[in-house]
């Protein structure tokens, strides 16, 4: 039976027979015998194994194999003497998978983040893209843990929407239609515009008018022209909604999720947050630890305002009540002034969406968005608007014909409850815990404009 590396490191013991399977990461020849460093990306470390020259066939088996060969590999497990490992493996049969020619781009040596984009199907082969598909795994299995255990059904939202939930309209259009004729929607498959999800947001608030608490977990786009370290045409969301739920309990549930999950990696994933500590930045155990035993700040939109006004600094973008906080404004805010996460409620209304609960003054609405250290707005969310007359004006305010979600304007008619939820975005909180700068390095196959390869 197989054994897989991670396993044997946390439990081999010294004469046990294991067969494992991987790809050669390094071959070291030396006069008595050579070793090779096998990675199956269970683990960050290689295993070692020794091949001496009484193996079947030795000499052969060396020239056939180097950096990228897949083998599996039989044996005893042996003491190591080497620092670092505690067993290594003594060959004592090895199978040869699949050969590597000498133009196998990963070498043994240090290669660029830009470069690896470009070989996306290859780069979750260095230690460094692996440890973040193991990290970004096990902040997926946290997140569905933690809603779980919390007794949340996960419900899945569609792909495909005739509805833009976020206002944006940078929406990416399906269409089964003759791209060469004019296009007339009427004719096409669905009979009007349809697009590819913004978000799943308005779907689950259906769920939760009879679920109570839901969420969703899945992929969402954006058609949006920028090519920076922060942005991609395709990332996941998280989006929890709970029916019978305020401003506060958003908040309080939003500040136990991300704690949760920041528990769990540091848990589950020591190995790969230590690498990430010592390669990518300094700070990276440090955040996570400060998120699990930090209590998140809490402040208003009017007191990030007046708090933003009295920094000692010069701001980008100038600060005034009733703009939107821009990256420079959140990071100050979570970096500087309160070294943690901090959450900002109440924006005003007019740059917030239709659906936020609009609040008594008639200025602000019951929204949140919680601040991380280094990132800026990690989550979004708000208690929604309840009341189908309010409701029905906030659209009309800003331009939209509420006959297009007379369906969404349905629960309010029959059985409206207050109700809340938030969105997170997975690949952000994955660079986070991680500490990597560009986005496009936190999803297996990144997709940017223009960039659409595999």
């Amino acid at each position: 039976m197989t054994s897989r590396i991670k396993e044997i490191f946390q439990t081999g013991q010294p004469d046990q027979s294991v067969t494992v399977q991987g790809w050669v990461r390094t071959k070291r020849e030396l006069k008595e015998f050579t070793f090779l460093e096998v990675n199956d990306g269970s683990s960050l470390a290689n295993l070692q194994v020794i091949l001496e020259p009484t193996l079947p066939d030795y000499e052969n088996v060396l020239k056939t194999i180097s950096t990228g060969t897949a083998i599996a590999v039989s044996g005893n497990l042996v003491p190591s003497p080497g620092k670092g490992q505690n067993i290594e493996l003594k060959a004592a049969e090895i199978t040869l998978y699949g050969d590597c020619p000498p133009d196998y781009p990963l070498q043994k040596k240090r290669h660029s983040f830009e470069f690896l984009r470009t070989i996306a199907h290859l780069r979750a082969r260095t230690n460094t893209l692996g440890a973040v598909m193991r990290v970004r795994n096990a902040c997926a299995t946290a997140i569905h843990s933690f809603f779980q255990e919390k007794g949340f059904i996960w419900v899945h939202t569609p792909i495909i929407t005739a509805n833009d939930c976020e206002g944006a309209g940078e929406l990416f259009t399906v269409t089964s239609l003759d791209l060469k004729k004019p296009a007339n929607f009427a004719e096409d498959f669905f009979g009007k515009r349809a697009y590819l999800t913004v978000s799943g947001q308005l779907q689950a608030e259906v769920m939760a008018m009879a679920l109570s608490n839901v969420y969703t977990f899945g992929p969402t786009f954006r058609a949006e022209n920028s090519n920076t370290s922060r942005h991609l045409a395709e990332f996941w969301m998280v989006e929890p909604e709970m029916a019978f739920c305020d401003l506060e309990g958003d908040q309080d549930l939003a500040e136990a999720f991300l704690k949760y999950i920041f528990k769990f990696v540091l848990e589950n994933c020591p190995e790969d947050l230590q690498f990430f500590n010592e390669r990518i930045d300094k700070t990276v155990l440090s955040t996570a630890e400060n998120i699990v035993n930090s209590e998140f700040g809490r402040i208003t939109y009017s007191e990030a305002i007046e708090l933003l006004e009295k920094a000692d600094r010069q701001f980008e973008f100038p600060v005034e009540w009733g703009v939107d906080l821009q990256s420079e404004h959140e990071r100050y805010l979570a970096e500087e002034l309160f070294k943690k996460p901090v959450i900002v409620t109440n924006y005003p209304k007019t740059i917030k969406a239709f659906y936020m609960r609009l609040d008594d003054n008639n200025k602000t609405v019951s929204a949140m968005d919680i601040l991380a250290p280094k990132i800026g707005e990690i989550i979004g969310g708000s208690q929604r608007e309840e009341r189908l007359d309010v409701l029905i004006q906030r659209m009309q305010e800003q331009g939209m014909n509420p006959d297009d979600l007379w369906w969404y304007l349905d629960l309010r008619r029959y059985g409206s409850v207050p109700h809340a939820g938030f969105g997170l975005g997975f690949e952000r909180l994955v660079q986070f815990m991680t500490g990597m700068t560009n986005i496009r390095d936190v999803i297996p196959f990144p997709r940017t404009p223009l960039s659409a390869d595999f």
